[in-house]
């Protein structure tokens, strides 16, 4: 039996998609590269990928966003007026939006449970049973009335 043995090439050996774009962007027409690029040349060059990218600006904008908020609900009105803020909404938008937000999450839970009340059988329905005898309901096709598997006979 004989055992595995890697290509003869090093340019062949691929150990992740990183280092195969890597060696297609770094490859010269008339040179070949015999070696394959070390580990700091592919975490370089690829750069980061948009996903932390966007997870990083969404949580610092978050933070900027809640602080703001926070300042805002909070700082006495004497206070923003001697940062310069002048124009502000009302404090009771402070309280309204967190409390109409809460009871909306609230509502929308306890009708998506009464929606599923609503699609599921009273117990009392034949709809309920099931079995290894039971088997789903089908709907007769009129263009498809022979379909019981017996040949006609001519």
């Amino acid at each position: 039996m004989e055992e595995w043995s890697p290509p003869s090439s090093p340019s062949l050996v691929v150990r992740s998609p990183r280092q195969t774009l890597s060696l297609l962007r770094n490859r010269h027409p008339g040179r070949e590269s015999r070696s394959p690029p070390t580990s700091t040349s592919t975490s370089l060059s690829g750069g980061p990928k948009p996903s932390e990218v966007y997870g990083f600006v969404g949580s610092i904008t978050t933070v900027i966003a809640t602080t703001v908020y926070l300042a805002w609900a909070y700082m006495p009105e004497r206070c923003l007026r001697s940062l310069g803020i002048t124009y502000y909404p009302s404090r009771y938008w402070a309280l309204a939006v967190p409390a109409f937000v809460i009871v909306a999450t609230a509502l929308c839970m306890v009708i998506y449970v009464g929606f599923n009340f609503l699609a599921t059988p009273p117990p009392t329905s034949f709809n309920t049973i099931f079995d290894e005898y039971s088997r789903e309901r089908t709907m007769f096709d009129p263009a498809n009335a022979n379909a019981t598997g017996e040949e006609e006979e001519a």
